[in-house]
């Protein structure tokens, strides 16, 4: 059976027997925030864990019909990086040891205090959050072309379309446009700018960036303001958001 607690956007599952203590973690780490989702067995939590996607799991290694060992293994053997803290008692040494061997990333050990539960699931939701990143980043990276709303960018043919009309850019312009559609949303520095587009050997200044912006947004036809792609984040530097 499977009980869901919370409404955020981060997901994780808690498999675990002990009802009252499965409903204690829940209570807490709800408010993370996060929606979580209660198991009270190794197959079922094991149907969810692979048939779910999860920003964390939380897992006992005593269960009933599949202990925790052999779950953990089994989420692995998907290669599913989701990350796991497992619960184990205070004498299972070799619990531990074996769990982290088949993939667990954190352990704790019961009796175990609420603020450390959420401090080390914390630190398992930010490192969910930078692997997705990183994941999201390659797959941009092996695309050949990208769309954001009217505007299509071609990496292959180094070409870019707005509302079907060819745009021509120079070089720097599309290596300039193409780092900024593979990361919607992003807010970049114009160092970070310099690095990530010119390269780290270069040693431009910030006005090279903001000239290059300039024209990017001249031919995106960014001028009136309800239009833009490329937004000054002011006393930061740029985001890039598909236009309405």
């Amino acid at each position: 059976m499977a009980v869901a607690i919370g409404h955020a956007t981060r997901r994780i599952l808690v498999i675990e027997d002990e009802r009252d203590i499965a409903e204690l973690i829940a209570l807490h780490l709800a408010d993370l925030p996060a929606s979580v989702t209660l198991a009270n067995d190794g197959p079922g939590g094991l149907q969810l864990a692979l048939q779910q996607t999860w920003d964390a799991i939380v897992l006992d290694i005593r269960l009933p019909g599949l202990n925790g060992l052999d779950l953990c293994r089994e989420v692995r053997a998907q290669a599913s990086h989701v990350p796991i803290l497992m619960l184990t008692a205070r004498s299972g040494e070799l619990d531990r040891v074996l769990g982290l061997e088949l993939g667990a990333d954190d352990y704790l050990t019961k009796p175990f205090s609420v603020l450390e539960l959420q401090a080390r699931v914390k630190a398992l939701l930010r490192r969910s959050a930078v692997t997705a990143a990183r994941t999201a980043e390659a797959a941009a990276q092996k695309l050949s072309h990208i769309e954001q709303g009217r505007l299509k960018v071609d990496r292959v043919q180094r070409r870019a379309w707005l509302a079907g009309a060819e745009i021509v850019l120079t070089p720097r312009e599309f290596d300039l446009l193409w780092h900024f559609v593979q990361h919607p949303g992003r807010v970049f520095t114009r160092t970070e700018l310099l690095a990530d587009v010119w390269g780290h050997g270069h040693d431009g200044y910030d006005h090279t960036v903001n000239s290059h912006i300039n024209r990017l947004r001249s031919k995106l036809g960014d001028e009136r303001e309800e239009a833009a792609f490329i937004h000054t984040v002011w006393g930061v530097g740029y985001r890039f958001e598909v236009a309405a």
